[in-house]
């Protein structure tokens, strides 16, 4: 069976480790142009790639779904004409959009958030155990030779489980990438050893946890991978920073609340950016900038 567009770009999307949301019409209310079962894939960009409604309903699926990005949870999102319901259920949002000539539109908004990449260096039992078990904790696992590792900023951890082999160049590199969590399965002798060899500052050695993971009396491969994997679980708990928040802009024509970003509508006039929720509220301010400025 043929796959469909959106079906073949989220693959694409999930490929390159972006995330996204999938934005799906469960509910159309007449006249709103969407019908139920209508998708569309919204980046973090904010571009809304697909179909779930006019521009109107577009500037509530971009806010929402940006801000379930930030909180990777999942949300039904009900925009109706008029004022909206003043009760309020977990798990969904209901708001007013001015620009409704009348019905109604749910849509379900479904983050994509790439796992975790964790980095493995080495073959031994141990690596592997911290593969197999990475992968059940929900992290991306790669295990790789210290030759080859190529880390980046974005990676999770960089764990250097090779018992001697290529250890100093797979620390260096995901040291300089900057990884966040950087560990060396040696003993405490071999470990001060292996640091004291890098060509790195004092402050990036100290960055290495050797002999890594947490002090749990592990001796088995996979009562170290377990250590291992709890610690990085720990520090990436205490390095996680609060969500950013989404700056949001009052579209001047019709007061709609808009994601202030560039995949939505806007004009720059006067050193002052304005955000629109549709090509109507856009081509309105533009025949009459001075009223709306003003009003702004």
């Amino acid at each position: 069976m043929k796959k469909d567009v959106q079906t073949v770009r989220a693959q694409e999307l999930a490929a390159r480790r972006e995330p996204f949301v999938r934005a799906t019409v469960v509910r159309a209310q007449h006249p709103t142009s969407a019908r139920a079962g209508d998708v569309a894939l919204v980046l973090a960009s904010g571009e809304i790639e697909g179909f779930v409604g006019g521009n109107c309903v577009e500037a509530s699926v971009r806010e929402y779904s940006l801000r379930a990005l930030t909180t990777h949870e999942p949300l039904l999102l009900k925009v109706v004409p008029g004022e909206p319901s003043r009760v309020h259920e977990e798990g969904s949002v209901e708001v007013a959009n001015p620009c409704l000539s009348g019905g109604a539109i749910e849509v379900f908004l479904e983050p994509e958030i790439p796992a975790p990449h964790v980095i493995v260096v080495g073959s031994t039992p141990v690596a592997q155990a911290l593969a197999e078990l990475g992968e059940r904790l929900g992290f991306e696992m790669e295990l790789t030779d210290g030759s080859l590792v190529s880390p980046s900023p974005d990676d999770a951890a960089v764990i250097v489980a090779s018992h001697g082999k290529e250890e100093e160049p797979a620390l260096e590199r995901a040291l300089r990438a900057e990884v966040p969590y950087v560990a060396l399965v040696a003993s405490e002798k071999r470990g001060t050893a292996v640091l004291a060899s890098l060509e790195v500052d004092q402050e990036q050695r100290a960055r290495v946890f050797t002999p890594a993971g947490l002090e749990i009396g592990a001796t088995a491969p996979a009562e170290i991978a377990l250590a291992i994997l709890a610690q990085l679980v720990a520090e990436r708990s205490k390095s996680a920073v609060a969500e950013p928040v989404l700056s949001m802009a009052v579209d001047p024509v019709c007061g709609m609340a808009v994601a202030a970003v560039d995949a939505s509508l806007r004009v720059d006039l006067d050193g002052t950016r304005y955000y629109f929720c549709s090509e109507g509220c856009r081509s309105a301010f533009l025949t009459d900038s001075e009223r709306y400025a003003v009003a702004h």
